[in-house]
């Protein structure tokens, strides 16, 4: 009685299960709001003409598609096969770090095109006011998916958690941006701030790429 027991699904650590239980609500809430995000500010952006807030609103969809792959990941239910656990998150990681590597060639390119051609875009309130929502969300995403990475021993959910945090940096950015430019006229202050953004972007996603190998 006691071998059927320890053999049967409910004796599953109910701790894991919690804290997957978290996370998944996390991401639900990452894709739900990446979403909307996406849609207001690309919104807002072709109305105003703003690479930026269009490009910012590129990168929240970016933002939901590594969120998907985090629900994909944590949906799977607990390996008693380590092996086939680890295939899994090695997995998950890189796809993460693809998104690294997606967001950072569009920030660059969206950067340089916005300097070469020096479109001025209008000003627009609708911009700030979605930046600095942002500002104020993400950080706090990030901490708690980095909190119930470390806790689940789950590489993918850390690297998801630097990715949300990338998206409070370019929420920095846009903010500067939009900023500078509705305040004092200054239109290339985010394609410059952008660049900053692109080290960072690269590192997070190698580590991720790299960081199933160690």
């Amino acid at each position: 009685m006691k071998e059927t027991q320890e053999n049967s699904p409910s004796a599953v650590p109910e701790e894991p299960f919690l804290l997957k239980k978290r996370a998944l609500r996390l991401e639900y809430f990452t894709v739900a709001y990446n979403v909307l995000e996406a849609a207001v500010s690309i919104f807002f952006g072709r109305r105003a003409g703003s690479i930026a807030l269009v490009g910012f609103g590129l990168d929240s969809l970016i933002e939901s598609l590594s969120g998907g792959i985090l629900i994909w990941r944590l949906k799977k239910p607990l390996q008693e096969n380590n092996e086939k656990e680890e295939r899994l998150e090695i997995m998950a990681t890189r796809l993460v770090a693809v998104t690294f590597f997606i967001l950072a060639a569009y920030v660059v390119v969206e950067s340089v095109r916005k300097l070469v051609t020096a479109e001025i875009p209008e000003r627009t309130l609708p911009g700030i006011i979605i930046a600095f929502l942002s500002l104020m969300i993400m950080p706090i995403l990030a901490w708690k998916k980095k909190e119930l990475g470390i806790r689940l021993n789950s590489p993918a959910l850390v690297a998801d958690s630097k990715e949300t945090l990338a998206c409070a940096f370019l929420s920095v950015a846009l903010l500067l941006g939009l900023g500078l430019h509705f305040f004092t006229g200054i239109w290339f202050a985010d394609s410059i701030a952008a660049f900053f953004i692109v080290v960072f972007l690269i590192k997070e996603g190698l580590e991720a790429w790299e960081g199933d190998e160690n």
